[in-house]
């Protein structure tokens, strides 16, 4: 059988690639900083906003709301304060910004705080997407399903008290629209516009290939979603790997490489630069090293036992990853691998439900979920041992026993962390 060939014949190739894409980013870097600088000169700011989030907060007894805001003229995320006490979500804002000078660069690649006051409060005109939204609320009573449900599907951020039960189950992939979600939906839309394509085609091109013709046509449907959510981190970073590693497989090249998963991290830091310094952005990267890891080493497993070796590899190994950063354990959080598996048929079923009118067939189901009560504490495990089992993670490149190791490591510390509870 012949071998596919690589993205890459040789290092040299490789390491050529990557020094063009670091001088390429630091250029863009550069135009970035100098958009940050007229920016953080000026005294003040006049822009128009979308509220995204709001929740209060309270300070030497004074209590004031927070915003989380975009601007689609500054391209621009970010958190803001105000002490009126009103309901701001969806709505639009005309806001007077006060750059403050300790501002530095690396907080406007992220999501800044901004100091501003409200000039205007108005509505913003009724859209697709909150049509959309309007008809999945109308289908629930409870205020938390609806929540969830505008999440999956629209990526609307969650409240705070849904968000953190979500963090305790340990299902926040889940509800965060990420590849997972995309390739349910490729998958779903695929084998559904492929009957009737092949009808057609039958008769009229047989020549063609359903792979290119449809396929391409699912990925234009999928790039309109993408942005009509509002292009959220994770998912376009899916979408961007979707669109290449569909390219890379139709020219025939080998897809399932690390070379090919750094080509596509270069490729959508080049197109989103911001995207450097996003958590959310790097634990959809690291989650999908971890499953080119473990089909690299456990290529010969038949499909049913693939899924199943994914499903719950990933948990053990992103564990010891995502406690460097969110601290909060609960013995429920070991129901996630079977809740992952769960949502696969879940997902497209709950927008068929939607779609006709019975979006309320899971709701019992999911109000029994989130009130889910179990032991929980806060373990974050130390900078250095994270740092140390990353290095680890990336020697198990080219050595199986590192793999072994640090299954090893993320399942002892798996059984340390559960049974401190």
């Amino acid at each position: 059988m012949l071998e596919k060939p690589k993205l890459f014949l040789t290092l040299k190739e490789f390491l050529v690639v990557v020094s063009i894409f670091i001088l390429l980013l630091f250029l863009r870097l550069y135009f970035i900083y100098g958009e940050y600088k007229t920016f953080s000169q000026k005294e003040f700011y006049f822009t128009h906003v979308e509220v995204l989030q709001q929740y209060k907060k309270e300070k030497n007894s004074k209590i004031y709301t927070i915003l989380r805001v975009y601007s689609s003229e500054l391209d621009l995320n970010f958190f803001t304060r105000t002490y009126r006490d009103e309901v701001f979500l969806d709505k639009g804002l005309r806001l007077k910004l006060y750059p403050h000078k300790n501002m530095n660069f690396f907080d406007y690649l992220r999501s800044p705080f901004i100091a501003s006051s409200i000039n205007q409060v108005y509505e913003l005109p009724i859209g697709l997407k909150s049509s959309l939204l309007e008809k999945i609320a109308s289908q629930h009573q409870d205020k938390e399903i609806v929540d969830f449900y505008q999440a999956i599907f629209l990526a609307t951020p969650l409240q705070k008290e849904l968000r953190k039960q979500v963090s305790i189950l340990g299902v926040s992939h889940l509800i965060a629209l990420s590849g997972f979600h995309l390739g349910i939906l490729w998958g779903v839309l695929f084998f559904l516009f492929r009957p009737f394509y092949r009808l057609v085609q039958q008769s009229h091109f047989p020549y063609r290939f359903d792979l290119i013709d449809v396929g391409f046509f699912v990925l234009i449907l999928l790039g309109w979603y993408v942005w009509f959510v509002d292009s959220p981190a994770s998912l376009v970073r899916s979408y961007t790997m979707m669109v290449m590693g569909w390219g890379v497989m139709i020219l025939g090249i080998e897809l399932l490489t690390f070379t090919f998963l750094a080509t596509m991290i270069m490729v959508i830091l080049l197109l989103f630069p911001k995207m450097l310094l996003s958590l959310a952005f790097w634990f959809s990267v690291l989650g999908v090293f971890y499953i080119f890891l473990l089909v690299e080493r456990f290529r010969t497993l038949n499909k049913p036992l693939m899924m199943l070796l994914i499903s719950f590899g990933i948990f053990v190994l992103m564990l010891p990853i995502v406690h460097m950063i969110f601290p909060i354990t609960s013995t429920l959080q070991l129901y996630s691998p079977f809740l992952s598996l769960a949502f696969t048929p879940f997902y497209p079923l709950s927008i068929l439900a939607h779609l006709i009118g019975f979006g309320g067939i899971f709701d019992t189901l999911l109000l029994a979920l989130f009130s889910l009560e179990g032991e929980s504490l806060e373990i974050k495990l130390d900078m250095i041992y994270g740092v140390g089992y990353l290095i680890l993670s990336f020697m198990a490149i080219w050595s199986r026993w590192v793999f072994y190791l640090i299954f090893v490591v993320a399942f002892g510390f798996m059984g340390w962390m559960f049974f401190r509870l």
